[in-house]
C-alpha cells in the first residue's frame, strides 16, 4: 500500500462558525456536530475565529480509491504506529482516509510504517 506524505505543516483547532473559514484553500477538513466545529488546515491558513488550535502536526493519506467494503486499513496501519508510541490524528474522505502526526514523530512514523512494507511517496 502506497502512502503519500503532505508536504505541508497543518493545525487542528475549533472554530465557532465557518464563515471565516476559506473553502478556496487548497487544504480543508471540516468537521461539524452538535458540541463542535473542528477544522484541519494548512497552518498558514488557520481561520482567525480558532478558540482553541494545536498547531505543529504533519499528514499522509493512504493513495488511492478506497472501497468501503475494506477492513482494517486504517486499523492496521494505526497499530503499527501505536506500537512504536506514535500518537495520530485521522480523517477521512469519501475516497480515502488521511493520518496526522506531530511533526516531530512525522519521519520516524514514516519510517517504521516503511519497516513494515508500506510504500511511502
Amino acid at each position: 500500500m502506497k502512502l503519500k506524505r503532505l508536504p505541508y505543516d497543518l493545525t487542528v483547532c475549533k472554530v465557532p462558525g465557518i464563515r471565516e473559514i476559506d473553502l478556496n484553500n487548497e487544504f480543508f477538513f471540516i468537521g461539524k456536530t452538535d458540541e463542535e466545529i473542528s477544522v484541519v488546515c494548512r497552518t498558514e491558513d488557520t481561520p482567525a475565529n480558532t478558540t482553541d488550535r494545536d498547531d505543529g502536526w504533519r499528514a499522509f493519506r493512504i493513495e488511492g480509491i478506497l472501497d468501503f467494503s475494506l477492513i482494517g486499513i486504517l486499523s492496521e496501519l494505526t497499530s503499527v504506529l501505536a506500537e512504536n508510541k506514535i500518537g495520530i490524528f485521522a480523517v477521512s474522505t469519501f475516497n480515502t482516509d488521511y493520518v496526522l502526526v506531530k511533526a516531530e514523530n512525522f519521519e520516524r512514523a514514516l519510517m517504521v510504517l516503511a519497516e513494515t512494507g508500506y510504500t511511502i511517496v
